[in-house]
């Protein structure tokens, strides 16, 4: 049967953050939970420390590429880490911005220090790359 009136239908389109309580990781167990910047921080520990493409699991926009950068020259290494950190990071709708990166150098490593601005509050990270 098809109806001959107008159906009068009002969609209303919600969108939500992204979960903030997660389960706690540890250096050697999962234990308790977290939240807001805390679940924050560990998210960002876990999208640092896998690279991207690597993993099947994860989707192509998940992770970040590091393994690319090793033996290139140490300038465009500083430019393009903080390149990627920022546009990594900053597809979580929690993050407003990344900032204030300084880097050092030491043998083939190079420490990148950054600050994380979110919705629940700054936090500094640091990442250790390989050169």
């Amino acid at each position: 049967m098809i109806p001959k009136g107008l159906i009068d239908v009002d969609l209303i389109v919600t969108q939500d953050l992204e979960t903030t309580k997660t389960y706690k990781l540890s250096d050697t167990k999962v234990q308790g939970f977290t939240d807001e910047l805390g679940a924050l921080e560990q998210a960002i520990y876990k999208e640092l420390n896998t690279e991207k493409y690597e993993y099947p699991i994860y989707s192509f926009n998940y992770g970040i590429e590091f393994e690319s950068l090793i033996g290139k020259d140490p300038i465009y290494v500083r430019v393009e880490i903080k390149r990627r950190i920022q546009e990594c990071l900053l597809q979580d709708e929690r993050v407003t911005s990344v900032d204030n990166f300084n880097f050092v150098i030491t043998g083939d490593e190079m420490l990148c220090t950054f600050d994380v601005a979110s919705i629940y509050g700054e936090i500094t990270i640091s990442k250790e790359v390989n050169v």
